[in-house]
Formats: structure tokens, C-alpha cells, sequence
């Protein structure tokens, strides 16, 4: 499908972007881009400080957002529904044509559940994820969401078999692609400034670990923390282990005594977008408990260990990208054999598409809210986009 740019045909102001996390901020970086005036940017201040997401708005270009107040640090229900407050509010004063939420956040199901209050139009983007564990908050979360959906973008074709399995008709489904693979292309640093990046760490090219860890699966249970944090003390033995370490995340490791496991890493602060995608593109291996890197490391054609009790992107495993892990010592097992691949293994997967789609599903997307706002048509532009 040829999509071109339709944003002008969408009044100022007229979509609602509800978003609340730093991944949201830079999956939806393209969309809000390419709406231009037409987007009206709300930030739920699920995870928001200058070093996260304020740094972002600016890295990312994006404009200043309506920022909500009295949701950070909230316990999930709290989160939700002071969240949900407050788009009520907004909406009800200035009702946008259509709502847009992506992914699977606490902000996303508050924005969903608000334009299905007020009787909005919803589209999601990145529909018909499934991890199948009901222990994940996002799970419920992204259900709900697809329930309440009136435009489902899924970015694979597994995507929408999800959703249809789940009786969501298919007249409301779109196979778009990933917003993620234009995000990691327009935020990759040059060849030069990578250069310049790698040297000022230190570091030379495919001879260094990067790893994220905080998801609380992880991080708030000390000993599978101290198991993540065990086996990479272990690969700095070999080679240089970088870790951008969550301010929770540190907290977390001193409260229970495992300091001594970050003595060994090169512990890093928050790193900017663009910053950890050009570490991220040099790595040998990456350790990661983050649904976005598993998509961003099909784009940068680098191996992942994925530290998780269950993924809902087996898309990045079956092309080869990335392998699933508990923590504790096949996080070891899985980092050597990646590595012992050297650059034979880094070739294949530079050489292996994506599965997460091309560069232009911020355009399809675009297409799709156009017709959505007009009020006509969206049936049919959903049929020629999948």
C-alpha cells in the first residue's frame, strides 16, 4: 500500500494523542510529526521527569504537551482513574475528532476508556499484542483497549490473527506495520557521531554487553534481581557490561544490598533516545528486559537475551533476533552462545528484514484518522491497508 501524508486534511487539534511513558513518546514520535497542527499531544505524567520524558519532548521534537497532574508514582488504580479524570475533563471542554493511544500503558487504557466515555473515536496503535500471562498488567490492559477500539492498527499479521480470534471484526483491524522502525531510523545518530559516542566511553565496535533492566518482575523481586545482576557481573569479566540504570532500578539494588553487583558494570545514567540506540547499534549482544528493545534490535540488526517470564513480540524470536530467558544462569548460557557467534551472527541479522514492517506505518496510520475524522470511508481505507 502507497500512502502520501494526508495531515492537512485533519483540522488543528483534532486528534488527542494520550500518552504517558517514554516509549510511548518515541513509538509515537513519527504519528505526531506527521499530524502536525492536526495533533493535540496529552501527557498523562505516568512516568514524567527532565531527565525521561522531558528530555525526549526536546530530543524527539515533539511539541510541549498538555501535561496532567497527580498521576506519577501512583499505584496502578490510582494511576488509571485520576488519569481518567482528567481526560474527562479535557475532552469535555474540548472534544477532540479522535483519540490515539499505543501500546499497552496505564495512560493508554485511561485514554481509551475516556474517548469511549465521551463517545469518541479510538485508535490503537499497536493492537492485538498478546503475551497470553495474565500476570502482566499490560495484558489486561491491551484487551481492554482492543475491546474498546474502533481503528485496531496491528503491526504484524500474528497481531491481527490475535484480535480476530478474539471476534473483534476484521473490518476494524489494519495491518500497518510498527511505528518503531521510522522511530530508530529518524533517531540513529550518524556513523560519525556514533564514532565520536563509542570513544568517549571508551569502547570499541561488537566488543561490548548493553543491558536494561526495570520491569518489576525483575527489579522488585530481590533475588531475581540479584540473579540479572549475578550474570552480568559475570559477562564483565569478558568484556565491558553497560548498564543505563533506572533511578527504581539502583534504588532497588541498595536496598538490597547487591552494590557490590554493580561494582563490576559500567553503570550509566538515563541515556537519551538517540544515545542508547547508537550504543545499542555497536553492542555484541544486548540483555534487556524491555518490550522496545526486542522491536528496536530487529531494526539495528543486533542479538537480544530477552530476561522475561513470557514476550508478547515472538516476532523478534522467530526471525532470529532474540531468545527468552528467566533470570538465573541461562542468562549466562544465552549471552555466551550469542556471542560465540561473533561476527558471522551479527552479519545474518543485519541481512534479516525486520518483521515488524517498513518505514511508513505513521503514514498508513495518518490515512486511516484522516477517513476516521471525516466520518466516512474508514471501512474501505482499513480493508486496502491490510
Amino acid at each position: 500500500m502507497s500512502v502520501s501524508p494526508t495531515a492537512h486534511r485533519l483540522p488543528a487539534g483534532s486528534v488527542a494523542v494520550v500518552l504517558g511513558t517514554r516509549p510511548e513518546l518515541v513509538k509515537l514520535a513519527p504519528l505526531v510529526r506527521l499530524l502536525g497542527d492536526a495533533a493535540r499531544l496529552i501527557h498523562t505524567g505516568q512516568h514524567y521527569d527532565d531527565s525521561l520524558s522531558g528530555r525526549f519532548l526536546a530530543e524527539l521534537g515533539l511539541p510541549e504537551p498538555i501535561l496532567l497532574d497527580g498521576v506519577g508514582g501512583q499505584a496502578r488504580a490510582v494511576q488509571i482513574s485520576v488519569a481518567l479524570a482528567r481526560l474527562d475533563t479535557e475532552f469535555a471542554a474540548r472534544p477532540p475528532r479522535a483519540v490515539v493511544v499505543q501500546g499497552d500503558t496505564n495512560a493508554a487504557l485511561s485514554g481509551a476508556l475516556a474517548a469511549n466515555a465521551r463517545d469518541i473515536p479510538l485508535v490503537h496503535i499497536e493492537a492485538g499484542l498478546r503475551s497470553h500471562d495474565r500476570a502482566m498488567p499490560e495484558e489486561h490492559n491491551r484487551v481492554l483497549i482492543d475491546q474498546l477500539a474502533d481503528v485496531l492498527c496491528a503491526a504484524t499479521e500474528d497481531n491481527r490473527a490475535h484480535l480476530v480470534a478474539e471476534s473483534i471484526p476484521d473490518g476494524r483491524i489494519a495491518v500497518t506495520g510498527n511505528t518503531v522502525v521510522a522511530a530508530v531510523a529518524d533517531a540513529l545518530p550518524g556513523p560519525a557521531e556514533r564514532a565520536a559516542l563509542l570513544a568517549a566511553h571508551g569502547l570499541t565496535p561488537d566488543a561490548y554487553v548493553l543491558a536494561t533492566v526495570h520491569r518489576p518482575e525483575n527489579t522488585d523481586d530481590p533475588a531475581a534481581l540479584r540473579a540479572v545482576l549475578t550474570e552480568l557481573a559475570a559477562l564483565a569479566g569478558r568484556l565491558p557490561v553497560l548498564v543505563p540504570l533506572h533511578p527504581r532500578t539502583r534504588a532497588r539494588a541498595e536496598a538490597a544490598g547487591l552494590g557490590h553487583l554493580l561494582t563490576p558494570l559500567t553503570a550509566l545514567p538515563p541515556l537519551g533516545h538517540g544515545e542508547f540506540l547508537a550504543l545499542a547499534r555497536h553492542a555484541a549482544l544486548l540483555v534487556s528486559d524491555s518490550g522496545g528493545v526486542q522491536e528496536e534490535v530487529t531494526v539495528l540488526g543486533r542479538p537480544l537475551v530477552v530476561v522475561r517470564r513470557s514476550t508478547e513480540r515472538p516476532e523478534a524470536m522467530a526471525a532470529g533476533f532474540a531468545e527468552l530467558v528467566a533470570p538465573g544462569p541461562e542468562i549466562g548460557r544465552a549471552a555466551r552462545r550469542r556471542l560465540a557467534e561473533g561476527r558471522d551472527g551479527l552479519r545474518r541479522l543485519a541481512a534479516t528484514p525486520s518483521p515488524f514492517g517498513d518505514a511508513r506505518a505513521a503514514q498508513r496510520i495518518v490515512a486511516l484518522l484522516t477517513d476516521l475524522v471525516a466520518g466516512a470511508g474508514h471501512a474501505d481505507r482499513l480493508s486496502a491497508a491490510a
